[in-house]
């Protein structure tokens, strides 16, 4: 297996089928999740539904680089998003999520070895395979909070 299968088996393990490292993904997180619960806040933290979407950002920003575009995104633009109203709202946010996610790993698949160690957009910004391994990393530490605020919540409901 080459690095680039690697990676991809890295992002889909915690974004899609894995259990491995966290005993859980996002879409294992996520997936049939009503959106009463994906929306509610406890104290002061982030809702699932924001953590989700600041992932979400940062994968189609990536993604969108690994296309042959610009990367266009910013970090203080990464919350910033409209409240999600409805359960269709946020079921088609899922799906894109999921195909969003699905695309970056085949993506990332395809890469050679000499891409992976190419500078990404502007070497300040390292390489490819330090982005990708950025976004592997990224994504766990905000399902750890995922995981977190569901069990909170989902236990506040139970007697």
């Amino acid at each position: 297996m080459n690095q680039s299968e690697v990676l991809a088996g890295r992002f889909r393990e915690v974004m899609l089928s894995g259990t491995w490292i966290a005993n859980t993904n996002y879409h294992h997180q996520l997936q049939g999740l009503a959106l009463q619960t994906a929306t509610a806040k406890v104290g002061d933290l982030n809702t699932i539904a924001i953590l989700a979407q600041h992932i979400h950002y940062y994968i189609a920003g990536i993604k969108q680089v690994f296309q042959g575009g610009s990367l266009d995104i910013r970090d203080r633009f990464s919350f910033d998003f409209p409240a999600m109203e409805t359960q269709a709202q946020w079921d088609a946010f899922l799906e894109k999520f999921w195909k969003d996610c699905q695309e970056f790993a085949q993506l990332v698949e395809q890469m050679s070895d000499e891409q992976l160690r190419a500078a990404f957009v502007d070497e300040k910004y390292g390489s490819y395979q330090r982005n990708i391994d950025g976004m592997i990393e990224h994504a766990y530490y905000h399902l750890g909070q995922i995981s977190l605020i569901k069990k909170m919540l989902l236990n506040a409901k139970t007697p």
